[in-house]
C-alpha cells in the first residue's frame, strides 16, 4: 500500500490506501471543523471564506484564512521534498515514513492542544492541522501518480461525473470501460470513506475531545508500520 509506486501499483492497493487515508483525512477535517470551526482540508471553502472577508474590509480573518491555505501548501511542498530526497537515497519505505512523520506530529499536536493556552493552541492546532493534509494528500497523490488524492473532494467529485459521463453506452470499447469502472470505485470509495471518517470525527471529537486526534495518529501508525516491515523484511 505505501511501498509501490506509480504503474507498479494495482487497484485494489490504490482502493486500500483511499480508504483508510480518506477515512483519517475526513475525520482530522471534521473534528478540527467542530472544535475551532475552522476546514483543515477545505482549501477551496477557506479561500472563498477569505475572499469574501477581504471585500468586507475583515483583513485580519482573511489573512487567517490564507494562511490555512499556506500551510497546506508548505505540507505539500515538504512531502515532495521529503520524498525526493527519499527516492534520490532509495529509500523503499519513504512513503511509509512520511505516514509515519505526519502521525508523529499529529500525536505533538494533540499534546499542545492539551497543554497550552485555548487561544495559542486553537491557531497552532489548526495550521498544523492544514499543514498536515497538504503533506498525507501529496504523498497520496504522488505515489499512486494522481489517481488518489484523499482530501481533495471537489477534485474527486469532478472525475466521478466525467467518469461516469465517459461509460454511457458506446463511448468506450470494453477494455477502456474496465479501467473507467477501476476508477469509478477508487473515487467513490474515497469519498464514501471521506464521509464516514466526518462522521466518526464529529462524535469521536464530542466523546473524547481532542485525543480522536491522536486516535487518528495511531491508525496512520498501524498503516505505515507493516509496510515498513515489509521493505526492511526485503519484502518488497
Amino acid at each position: 500500500m505505501l511501498i509501490h509506486a506509480g504503474d507498479d501499483r494495482s487497484v485494489s492497493i490504490d482502493l486500500a490506501l483511499a480508504i483508510w487515508l480518506a477515512l483519517v483525512a475526513g475525520a482530522v477535517n471534521a473534528a478540527g471543523f467542530r472544535a475551532l470551526g475552522y476546514f483543515s482540508a477545505n482549501m477551496t471553502g477557506n479561500v472563498s471564506t477569505a475572499t469574501d472577508l477581504l471585500a468586507l474590509g475583515r483583513f485580519g480573518t482573511a489573512i487567517w484564512f490564507l494562511l490555512l491555505l499556506l500551510a497546506f501548501v508548505f505540507g505539500a511542498f515538504a512531502s515532495g521534498v521529503l520524498i525526493d530526497v527519499g527516492q534520490r537515497r532509495r529509500l523503499h519505505g519513504i512513503y511509509a515514513l512520511s505516514i509515519l512523520l505526519e502521525a508523529g506530529l499529529l500525536i505533538v499536536l494533540t499534546i499542545l492542544d492539551m497543554v497550552w493556552a485555548a487561544a495559542m493552541s486553537e491557531h497552532l492546532m489548526m495550521i498544523g492541522l492544514s499543514f498536515l493534509m497538504g503533506l498525507q494528500n501529496a504523498a497520496s497523490t504522488k505515489i499512486s501518480d494522481g489517481r488518489v488524492r484523499t482530501s481533495h473532494v471537489s477534485g474527486i467529485a469532478t472525475d466521478l461525473g466525467l467518469e461516469l459521463a465517459a461509460l454511457l453506452p458506446g463511448a468506450r470499447d470494453a477494455e477502456t470501460r474496465q479501467v473507467l469502472r477501476s476508477r469509478l470505485l477508487l473515487h467513490v470509495a474515497t469519498l464514501c470513506s471521506f464521509f464516514a471518517g466526518g462522521i466518526a470525527g464529529v462524535l469521536g471529537y464530542e466523546r473524547i475531545g481532542p485525543m480522536i486526534f491522536a486516535l487518528a495518529a495511531a491508525l496512520l501508525i498501524v498503516i505505515a508500520v507493516p509496510e515498513l516491515r515489509k521493505v526492511y523484511r526485503g519484502g518488497r
